[in-house]
């Protein structure tokens, strides 16, 4: 090779090897990083599953909510959502309950769904229409759980804007239909159940011995406003606060002195009130701010009538912090499908550095007595 040869193919050689250097250092667009995500991987080890806040739907509920958001001159968080809801793959996951929902509980080890109609449930719609589609989707919702008992437990949905007929569907759903509690998607039209004209829905679940699990939305309209320049007002943070505020409201208000045995289940760790109980305390017991005078200090209703469960929050200090101050046996598994990854959640649960005991309540032996659930294998 002659010498001009040589020192072409050296500069050639170099060229080279600064391009492979370079590509090795470039960041990767978004798209192919997108793409060469690792998949989910299948836990670990296996437990018995309840997950307790399982978003489910029919299609009427679908369309009555598209219904509304269409009509909507304004912008409005809740109706948001129903854009997402009323789009794939949300929408294929929420209205099936016959296939990929239980591939994908299978690949994730789950045993059971704990349905639930996805928020905000029948809470937007004028209240004969609520009405209807909260009996149709009670019978559906038995219907599916008839067909997989072993695979579905069931949450009734109720209309709070008539509460004297809510309460009648409450009856039915549990006596006849055989649900495992109520899910109320937290106020209605601005209003909470704290107020006296709700506490027949309150009563009658203490008396049925039902739980009542309630659900976040976006902030009502009265709070609504500080938190839409930035969007907040979803579930970053707006919904913890506005679920949050409806969980203080029926503690300060007098209802479990009235209804001792009322069960209450709040998401998400518990909305973010157990981590305020000094706080709430102290200035419960310190200021007379002429609010009702109740029996108890807040954290001590929390601690008698409230249980929590873990949708959306897969953080270990969180568990941690929440089974010292709650104990064990008021804390339930949850996913949150679809909203949410189940494989995340239920691997997350698997790797708690928590006792083997502590698990298996949270994953199954809570919600069995809570939700009086049979026991299974």
């Amino acid at each position: 090779m002659g010498r001009s040869s040589f020192l072409q193919a050296f500069v050639m050689a170099k060229k080279k090897v600064r391009r492979k250097a370079a590509a090795r250092s470039r960041p990767k667009s978004r798209i192919t990083a997108v793409r060469e995500r690792a998949k989910p991987k299948a836990p670990t080890k296996r437990y018995r599953i309840i997950a307790t806040e399982e978003a489910w739907a029919i299609p009427e509920q679908l369309a009555a909510m598209k219904e509304v958001a269409d009509a909507a001159a304004d912008y409005d968080p809740d109706l948001y959502l129903v854009g997402m809801q009323n789009t794939d793959p949300l929408r294929r996951r929420l209205l099936d309950s016959e296939g990929e929902r239980l591939g994908i509980m299978d690949q994730g080890g789950v045993s059971m769904h704990l349905l639930a109609m996805t928020s905000t449930g029948v809470q937007t719609f004028e209240t004969e229409k609520a009405v209807a589609i909260a009996e149709l989707g009670n019978d559906r919702l038995a219907e599916v759980i008839r067909r997989h008992p072993t695979r579905y437990a069931g949450l009734a949905t109720v209309a709070p804007q008539d509460p004297a007929r809510a309460v009648k569907e409450m009856d039915r759903a549990i006596n006849k239909l055989k649900l495992n509690g109520v899910m109320i998607n937290s106020h209605t039209n601005g209003e909470y159940l704290d107020q006296k004209k709700y506490w027949p829905i309150l009563e009658a679940a203490a008396a049925l011995r039902v739980p009542v699990y309630i659900h976040p939305r976006a902030p009502s309209p009265a709070m609504a406003k500080p938190y839409r320049e930035y969007h907040l007002e979803h579930a970053i943070w707006g919904y913890q606060a506005e679920t949050g505020l409806h969980g203080l409201k029926l503690i300060v208000s007098g209802v479990f002195d009235a209804y001792p045995d009322l069960k209450i289940v709040l998401g998400h760790m518990g909305e973010g009130l157990p981590y305020w109980f000094y706080r709430m305390d102290w200035m419960a017991t310190h200021f007379d701010m002429r609010r009702p005078k109740v029996k108890l200090k807040p954290s001590e209703y929390f601690k008698r009538n409230f249980y929590i469960t873990t949708s959306g929050v897969n953080w270990h200090p969180a568990l941690r912090f929440c089974i010292e101050v709650l104990g064990e046996d008021r804390i339930m598994f949850a996913v949150d499908y679809p909203y949410q990854e189940t494989m995340e959640a239920v691997q997350w649960l698997i790797d708690a550095p928590i006792p083997e005991a502590t698990k298996r309540k949270i994953f199954h032996e809570n919600a069995e007595r809570v939700f009086r659930i049979p026991g299974g294998a």
